[in-house]
């Protein structure tokens, strides 16, 4: 049996097809994963995110210590609820996670990170903040819910807690930037997500998950799972961590080159030596999209042939439910013009190199 997030008794009961995820028993769809798609395209859906880990990052050279574990500059954060997206490196540049850090205060941080690494984070994030002075605390008692799609912010206004103390609360949170947070009563709010539609993420009391779940069920927002969320990201160009990207690759080659910020050049982020060098080397790889022009299916693993120029591989890939064509994200030679082949059970078919996103707020971004 896998951990559970404050959800699962909930899933089971609206029907949800549970999954190993990570460790965890997680909802992969509740009847439709293609519609559940189509329903965070169209209009709005709901997944839980409990299983991600929150982690309250607290003490005066907290800003220091977050410079000096993550590969982005810490240094944008200077604005109240503001968030930043970054790799957490190991010395070889490897990537240990991919993360989001929230600044709330110049001794209180708040950080989001992966579910299948949240064991190995923790304990790298705490031997690291040891020497800063940092306290370091896991919010188990926090759950995490995702509402996305174009409707989606709307069918969560009216379901925000009272603050009597900010009367201005209601407002701030709709006013909300892309990438940014706030705190409303009980709940943490964020505009983030993980789809390429706008919408909330919400962290809140694990008593609140439920009936927060059912409420926006109420509303009109449709219960989804993992299936439609890899679906999702892929068609947004999202990385997911274990597939296009682990301890083995670095951000260079994995499409997150602007994750990496080498300016101010004193600052001594873990994993910066080995990514300058391999930088004056210029001979990294690259992720890339494919779009398959013949009929097939696109999966992990699959060798890509790039004909006079070398192999790669698909990282990630599936059959986009928006564009009815097989997608992937795959890494590549460098040197990678707009057409390879890709080598599925002994067939060579034509593909197509595209710049991600495939999808984005409901567009479709490639011809």
């Amino acid at each position: 049996m896998g951990r559970r997030t404050p959800l699962f008794d909930l899933h089971n009961r609206l029907g949800a097809r549970m999954v190993d995820f990570g460790g965890w028993d997680m909802p992969v769809h509740y009847g439709s994963q293609i519609e559940e798609h189509h329903a965070v395209r169209r209009h709005a859906g709901l997944f839980d995110v409990s299983h991600m880990c929150v982690v309250d990052l607290a003490g005066d050279r907290v800003r220091p210590f977050l410079e000096h574990l993550v590969a982005n500059d810490v240094g944008k954060l200077r604005a109240p609820g503001k968030a930043l997206y970054s790799c957490l490196l190991n010395e070889d540049g490897g990537v240990l996670d991919d993360l989001i850090i929230y600044y709330l205060g110049e001794t209180f941080f708040r950080v989001v990170v992966n579910a299948g690494t949240r064991d190995k984070d923790l304990a790298w994030i705490r031997e690291h903040a040891a020497a800063f002075g940092v306290a370091v605390t896991e919010r188990t008692d926090l759950g995490m819910l995702a509402v996305q799609g174009p409707a989606a912010r709307g069918l969560v206004e009216g379901l925000l807690p009272p603050a009597p103390q900010d009367p201005d609360a209601r407002a701030a949170v709709m006013a909300l930037a892309p990438f940014s947070g706030r705190a409303i009563g009980t709940w943490f709010v964020a505009r983030t997500g993980y789809t390429g539609e706008d919408g909330f993420e919400i962290i809140l009391p694990v008593a609140e998950a439920e009936p927060t779940w059912v409420a926006l069920n109420a509303r009109g927002v449709r219960s989804c799972g993992l299936g439609a969320r890899d679906t999702l990201r892929l068609e947004a160009g999202m990385n997911l961590y274990g597939n296009d990207m682990s301890e083995s690759t670095h951000p260079l080659e994995s499409g997150l080159a602007w994750t990496v910020a080498f300016e101010p050049a004193g600052r001594d982020f873990i994993g910066r030596a080995a990514l300058e060098t391999i930088r004056r080397r210029g001979d990294s790889a690259k992720l890339v999209g494919l779009l398959l022009e013949d009929r097939g299916v696109l999966r992990g693993h699959q060798k890509v042939i790039v004909p006079d120029v070398g192999e790669g591989e698909i990282t990630s890939g599936t059959f986009s439910p928006t564009l009815e064509k097989s997608i992937a994200l795959a890494r590549v030679p460098k040197a990678t013009g707009d057409r390879v082949q890709v080598d599925i059970r002994g067939k060579l078919l034509a593909a197509r190199v595209v710049k991600p996103p495939f999808v984005r707020h409901g567009k479709v971004l490639v011809s």
